[in-house]
């Protein structure tokens, strides 16, 4: 009887394959492109899959607070995770600042808003969309900078809101509203404006967006949660992130 031997590197391969889980990831909408290249990245390196569900970070609290099945969060504010962490769903010590986001006034019309934003105030537009402030950290800010600017009754008839960022910036993108107040890693491409026409919103104008990650109680035990969670804070990681619009 012949017995037939597999090379040393494809019994680690199988090794390494039979072992491969999936992590399900909760996602702020803002983080949906990043989070691509970076499940891509940890399938690749790992083996491990990512099933990456974006949407409004209000939203993910009250649906991991009534069970849902998500093993990792990567929210678009730092209070979302710590109110998770007090409810005691999540996984002691897990929570880190994944990135600091960055608010832009964008348009799909390249001529549309100027290097200081003065279209806010010359009104040559009939819609600006923002995401629900009460469950959208960037929708917040988006409030906290009007206010600030001193135009809240100016604006306030035409905002039209998102559910979350993805939608705002539907919105945006499709002309259903001229211009909106988005995320800066939606409108970035390797470093740079993709389209459109926008006006980086200056920070003392709204509170820091902190973004934090959180292991859930869910994936505290899986290999893919942890490999996920070195791989978000691996240095080529933070360079990606960095490369979308994101500050560290």
């Amino acid at each position: 009887m012949k017995v037939f031997r597999f090379p040393s590197f494809l019994a680690l391969l199988t090794c390494s394959l039979a072992h491969a889980g999936e992590v399900r990831v909760a996602v702020a909408a803002n983080f949906a492109a990043p989070m691509q290249a970076i499940a891509a990245i940890l399938e690749k390196t790992t083996g491990h899959k990512a099933e990456v569900v974006t949407g409004a970070t209000g939203k993910f609290y009250a649906q991991i607070k009534n069970g849902a099945p998500f093993d990792v969060l990567l929210s678009a504010d730092n209070e979302t995770p710590e109110k998770l962490e007090k409810d005691g769903l999540t996984a002691p010590g897990s929570r880190f600042t994944y990135a600091r986001g960055q608010l832009v006034l964008w348009s799909a019309n390249a001529a549309l808003v100027d290097a200081q934003g003065q279209v806010l105030k010359t009104g040559n537009f009939r819609k600006l969309a923002i995401a629900q402030p009460k469950v959208a950290p960037y929708g917040a800010a988006a409030v906290q900078a009007i206010t600030q600017l001193k135009l809240s009754e100016r604006l306030t008839p035409r905002l039209v809101y998102g559910e979350s960022l993805g939608q705002t910036f539907t919105f945006v993108s499709t002309g259903n509203a001229e211009l909106g107040f988005v995320a800066m890693s939606q409108v970035l491409e390797g470093g740079k404006l993709k389209s459109g026409s926008m006006w980086v919103v200056p920070p003392s104008l709204y509170q820091p967006i902190v973004q934090d990650a959180v292991v859930l109680t869910q994936g505290k035990d899986k290999p893919a949660a942890a490999a996920l969670v070195t791989l978000l804070k691996s240095d080529r990681i933070k360079d990606l992130i960095r490369s979308h619009g994101y500050e560290l």
